[in-house]
């Protein structure tokens, strides 16, 4: 069966409506240095540094899997507490730095560090023209802490926390302890520490 044959010129008369199709349609391109973009609540910027709950485990360093993030510590000793006491040492932040051409913003520094002293920012206009100059030292990281948006609200119908729950139980119990009067143990059924609950 031979294939049929269409009009000559026929592909480019398609191909020019199409063009003039899209040349009379309005331009949803945002002109980036003048209109931010809008970032999604949970985008993933750089990762930004709160030194003062860090311990120096070195959990996020050992974790991550480009070898991306260099801390140097001291150890220092503090006198001891209470008279008779021993004297302790902890270890002293010199350096914290990361390496943003190397990093995979994987996450997993900041999911694996037990005292929350990385998060995610949104910041992402951190360009540099020498690739040199992408390690960011703890200074820069501490400017992008600012940045970090505050958590998401709970959602009302997620099941409270343990230890929410426990505190709240028992300040009621302290409540009830120290006499009657208007508090949680004088909540009506329907309130959330009354019989109801």
């Amino acid at each position: 069966m031979a294939p049929s044959v269409g009009i000559p010129g026929s592909g480019l008369a398609k191909g020019l409506a199409v063009t003039l199709r899209t040349m009379t349609r309005r331009s949803v391109t945002a002109q980036y240095p003048d209109a931010q973009p809008d970032l999604p609540p949970r985008s993933r910027g750089v990762i930004a540094l709160f030194e003062e709950n860090c311990t120096v485990c070195m959990l996020c360093a050992r974790e991550c899997p480009d070898w991306c993030i260099y801390i140097d510590s001291h150890k220092e000793t503090a006198p001891p507490a209470a008279p008779g006491g021993r004297e302790r040492s902890r270890n002293v932040l010199d350096r914290f730095a990361i390496d943003f051409s190397l990093c995979l913003y994987c996450g997993i520094c900041i999911e694996v560090c037990p005292f929350d002293a990385l998060f995610w920012s949104p910041e992402f206009e951190y360009a540099e023209t020498d690739i040199l100059d992408l390690t960011h030292e703890r200074d820069k990281l501490r400017e992008w802490m600012w940045t970090v948006p505050p958590p998401p609200a709970l959602d009302p119908a997620a099941e409270e926390p343990k230890e929410l729950a426990a505190a709240r139980k028992a300040a009621e119990k302290a409540a009830r302890e120290a006499g009657p009067g208007p508090g949680p143990a004088a909540a009506g059924p329907d309130s959330p520490g009354g019989a109801g609950a």
